[in-house]
């Protein structure tokens, strides 16, 4: 199996060696955006089964953002949805034999993760000002700045190291298991990375609106 550090190169452009995770990743991202386009091209005022499963989910979707964020839900729904759709996209391709999830690579996380962190900042900036956010450090007193800079680094480090060591450790006993015992004894424990997959996005998209939330402070 390979590993984050030593993961074998795909193809090149020019001296840029491209490894086979970003091809993986490339590859989620187009069909993510080819289900939308589908999606969208067929939406109607009665929906069919795929139409009404993506408004729940929606609508879920929202109603999370609400509880977390007051206001109109629209100004996250596509970063939070995103998030979660492809990590759990990305979580599943190690059904495909051969593939290896991109989450199981440190590099597709630190990605994610930084991601989160700097919209943090920015939604911060945007609800609070700079005076106001830079002040929030300063909560209850001043001797608290260190701790809250370095919570803000740890939490979102924590968010990485979180999502790559469980789909990781999925990924290795699944690969331990299919070597030692063949091809039909791992299902079960197949079913459970589907599971696990799952739950993982879900925790990724709701840790990134709550670290959101709480860079925004109190808006109301």
């Amino acid at each position: 199996m390979n590993t984050t550090l030593n993961a074998a190169t795909a193809f090149s452009l020019g001296p840029v060696g491209i490894n086979w995770p970003v091809v993986t990743t490339w590859g989620i991202m187009a069909a993510l955006s080819l289900a939308v386009i589908v999606i969208r091209r067929r939406l109607a005022l009665t929906p069919d089964k795929a139409q009404a499963l993506a408004e729940l989910g929606v609508a879920a979707l929202d109603d999370q953002i609400r509880a977390n964020i007051p206001g109109d839900p629209a100004r996250f729904r596509p970063l939070i949805g995103t998030l979660a759709l492809f990590v759990l996209v990305a979580n599943w391709s190690s059904l495909i034999p051969g593939v290896e999830p991109p989450t199981a690579h440190l590099e597709t996380d630190a990605a994610l993760a930084l991601i989160v962190f700097a919209t943090s900042i920015g939604s911060g900036l945007r609800a609070l000002g700079l005076r106001g956010y830079l002040a929030s450090f300063a909560k209850p007193s001043w001797f608290m700045v260190p701790l809250h800079l370095v919570e803000q680094i740890t939490r979102h480090f924590s968010l990485m190291v979180r999502l790559f060591g469980n789909v990781m450790s999925g990924v290795f006993v699944v690969g331990i298991v299919l070597s030692l015992a063949g091809l039909l004894v791992p299902v079960p424990l197949m079913a459970l990375d589907l599971l696990t997959g799952a739950v993982q996005a879900y925790i990724f998209a709701m840790l990134a609106l709550v670290f959101i939330a709480s860079a925004m402070g109190d808006t109301d």
